[in-house]
Order: structure tokens, then C-alpha cells, then sequence
């Protein structure tokens, strides 16, 4: 590769005794798997910072699979994810993982990681920024789909109605409500991204996780297994 690229490392596993296999998601190359030599050497200058949620700036050669990382350098030290709040940051990186594809371009919605983990770096509350995240992704991966009418009619949803979700439709005006109905309402919170009631959250999970579920398939997401504290969400 030519020059530096901003980048962020989401996992790493080991690789014979002194080297490392990292993903990586890059601005400009998108999720890139790398192999970083000798990276787990004690006098290795790499050994600090290939960690997930820091911002690096990294340059690799070589073509196949696997190019090998010549340089990596931290842009600023990592974004601090406390307590509770970590696990929904490591969610974001699986996440990240396991829908984008190798070697595609994600230039905007590089820029929607790096809000999400600076807003997850500040909140008491990890929900919004996860659900504006998720939707984020969905939009990047093409899931294109009208949440402000209903896609039988043509009209503005109305807010006291209930739309039934129709994959690759929209929502449909329904009488009969289920865990695949919503409320115009809250439809037209999901598209603002603005989440500012407990009704409105649930609704978004429950949306996000709806319309996730084809690109994740049926392997569970490991994140959603950790230990989560007593009294805390991780708002996965």
C-alpha cells in the first residue's frame, strides 16, 4: 500500500509464537485481515498498540489474503471504554466483523465507527449511539427501506396507526400487532435516529435486530455472551 491509513484494529489472535493476526477496519481499504510479524515479541514497539478502540495509523505490502503490516503507529491513545460500556464497544467491532466483506470501501461509514466509539467512550447509556450505529450499517449495506410510508398504500405513516414489517416491502398498515409491528411513531423516531423514550429504544432494537439477522446468520454474536453487570445494559 502507498502511504499511511487511518485505521482501528478490531480483534487480534495469535499466530505462530511471536506473531499476530489482526482484522482491521481501514478508511480507505475497508475490513482487511493482516499479518503483523513478530508483533508478540517483548521488545516489539507494535505490542501496545495493536489494541482494539485506538486509532492507528498503518501502512502493509504484499497481495493474497493476508498482506503483511510494515508499519503501525497510534494516531492518539485509545478511547476509553469503561466498565459496562466495553462490551458494547467490543459488540460494535463483531458487528463490524461479520457483516462488511473484505476489501470493500467504507470511507462514511469508517467515520460512523469513529463517532460511535467516541460516543460510547462518554455515555451512561450505551443504547442510542448503538441503534444510530446499526442503522448506520444497514444503510452502508444497502438496506434500503422507507420508514415514513407505508409501503401498501403510499401514505404518511400516522403515528397512532400500526405498520406490519414485510422484509424487502417496508411497512405495511396491520391490524394485528406482533413483534414485527411498530407504531408510526416510533417508525418516525427510527428514521430521525432521535431516541429520546424507553418505547422508542425498544422499538429500534427491536427493529435493528430484525433486519440484522440475514447478514449475521445463525452463529450467535460471542459479545452478546459475555457477562453483563448486575443493573447494567449493554443495549445490545
Amino acid at each position: 500500500m502507498e502511504g499511511l491509513q487511518r485505521c482501528f484494529v478490531l480483534h487480534t489472535r495469535h499466530y505462530s509464537e511471536t506473531s499476530l493476526i489482526l482484522d482491521v477496519f481501514s478508511e480507505d481499504a475497508g475490513r482487511i485481515t493482516l499479518l503483523s510479524k513478530g508483533a508478540r515479541r517483548k521488545r516489539s514497539n507494535l505490542k501496545g498498540a495493536l489494541q482494539p478502540f485506538t486509532p492507528l495509523f498503518m501502512k502493509w505490502s504484499g497481495r493474497g489474503s493476508m498482506p503483511v503490516l510494515t508499519h503501525a503507529e497510534p494516531i492518539s491513545i485509545g478511547l476509553p471504554m469503561r466498565s459496562y460500556i466495553l462490551y458494547s464497544a467490543m459488540y460494535v467491532n463483531e458487528l463490524v466483523a461479520r457483516v462488511l466483506e473484505t476489501n470493500t470501501p467504507y470511507p462514511v461509514l469508517f467515520l460512523d465507527y469513529l463517532n460511535v466509539l467516541r460516543e460510547l467512550a462518554q455515555a451512561d447509556n450505551p443504547e442510542p449511539a448503538l441503534r444510530r450505529f446499526e442503522l448506520a450499517l444497514l444503510q452502508h449495506l444497502g438496506y434500503g427501506i422507507d420508514f415514513l410510508h407505508c409501503a401498501g398504500s403510499g401514505l404518511p405513516v400516522d403515528d397512532t396507526m400500526t405498520y406490519n414489517y414485510r422484509e424487502q416491502q417496508g411497512f405495511i398498515a396491520s391490524m394485528k400487532v406482533g413483534h414485527l409491528t411498530f407504531t408510526g411513531e416510533q417508525l418516525k423516531s427510527i428514521a430521525a435516529r432521535r431516541f429520546e423514550t424507553p418505547d422508542q429504544l425498544r422499538a429500534a432494537k427491536r427493529f435493528t435486530r430484525i433486519a440484522l439477522k440475514p447478514y449475521l446468520g445463525g452463529k450467535p454474536l460471542k459479545s452478546r455472551e459475555l457477562f453483563i453487570p448486575r443493573g447494567r445494559s449493554t443495549g445490545k
